[in-house]
């Protein structure tokens, strides 16, 4: 039968775009299967954001009349004019949301990922990143045993070797830790934490969900500021704030989102997120027939065994100073305890950080976090 690479044209090929996995991953039993609304609303422009500064080319695999593998290519044009020692830059597109039943269907797939980005006048490519570097960046490459928690990817093991054998390099790490969330902190975090409650200029605070568009806006400064030097920052805009607050306010909690404040002043911040992959695992991707009435049970009031943390930062003039961490750690015990307390958690996973970011990496390493999971990203200079 003869293999056929060619682009998605209409809601038929997007639906077969998102069907795909479902059929590769239908016996892995550590595979989450996302909700297909939401995973098509990330591939159109009016429900995603991302598309207000980027665009993305999305291709098939066929084989027989057989959907076979797909990929995405795409250019994020807020990345082209970020510095190159950062990742990104000038001529930099990237690859993503890759899926294939065999090595010869990815092969074909990429070299028609990279000659789009070629034509569109790219130089160098970056992958898998699917499709927002805020999204699901990296290909797992350990922590293949259990399954990911919430906005986190899952791959076949094969895709490692696959990738590594088109002459793509790695480029950079990216690590979840896990730690065990019924269990206190070592004293030397306890007593970090004690002397900042005695701190009368610093305050930790809920968020309030009535205002849920204001106190967004407060992190989303703090997170462009705090992140804007780290490798792949590309800074989160307006837009995409919006959609993501639709898509994840369901699960927005007052006691799991805290900011800290310095003399009154917002200058760090803790998103906390129960996992709802939980939720999700059993559904099939589906809310019908009865999936809805579950889910709408569960999100009243989750009840899980893990809680995750995607993200949190100190304002960059803090960074370099001991009242950085110490405001971490009064954030992670002030949601640690709420999660333990309010939703019968026992597991927390802290990620993705960069393997480059020691910062955040001995303050995990400090509350005794363990890595579990690994992303790899890779890099090819596409004139080679």
């Amino acid at each position: 039968m003869t293999l056929s690479i060619r682009a998605v044209d209409g809601k038929r090929d997007l639906r077969a775009f998102v069907d795909l996995p479902f059929r590769l991953y239908r016996d892995d039993l550590n595979w989450v299967p996302p909700l297909k609304r939401e995973a098509l609303a990330l591939l159109m422009p009016e429900k995603n954001g991302w598309f207000s500064h980027a665009k993305a080319q999305l291709f098939l695999a066929e084989e027989g009349g057989r959907v076979v593998g797909r990929i995405s290519a795409h250019i994020d044009t807020l990345a082209l004019t970020m510095p190159a020692r950062q990742g990104f830059g000038p001529g930099v597109g990237q690859w993503g949301l890759m899926e294939a039943e065999r090595q010869d269907v990815f092969e074909a797939l990429l070299a028609r990922a990279e000659a789009w980005l070629r034509e569109q006048g790219m130089t160098r490519a970056l992958g898998p990143i699917s499709m927002s570097i805020w999204e699901e960046p990296g290909l797992l490459i350990e922590g293949y045993d259990h399954p990911p928690t919430i906005m986190m990817g899952h791959a076949k093991r094969a895709y490692r070797g696959w990738i590594e054998g088109a002459d793509y390099r790695p480029v950079k790490q990216l690590f979840t830790y896990e730690v065990d969330i019924t269990k206190h902190f070592p004293r030397l975090v306890q007593r970090i934490i004690k002397s900042g409650e005695a701190n009368p200029r610093i305050r930790i605070r809920e968020v309030d969900r009535n205002r849920f568009e204001e106190e967004a806006a407060i992190i989303l400064h703090i997170l462009n500021d705090a992140w804007s030097d780290n490798w792949g920052f590309v800074p989160l805009t307006e837009p995409e704030i919006a959609d993501i607050g639709v898509k994840l306010k369901p699960i927005v909690f007052n006691d799991l989102i805290r900011i800290a404040e310095l003399d009154g002043k917002p200058v760090a911040f803790m998103i906390t997120l129960p996992d709802m992959n939980e939720a999700l695992k059993p559904l099939g991707g589906t809310l019908l027939p009865f999936g809805w009435a579950k889910l709408l049970l569960w999100l009243r009031r989750p009840r899980v065994r893990t809680v995750r943390v995607p993200l949190m930062g100190v304002v960059k003039t803090l960074q370099a100073s001991r009242l950085a961490s110490q405001l971490a750690f009064m954030l992670i015990e002030s949601i640690r305890q709420a999660s333990v307390a309010n939703y019968g958690a026992s597991r927390g996973e802290i990620g993705w950080i960069l393997d480059d970011n020691q910062g955040m990496r001995s303050i995990a390493e400090t509350i005794e976090c363990r890595i579990n999971k690994v992303y790899q990203i890779y890099e090819r200079d596409l004139a080679a």
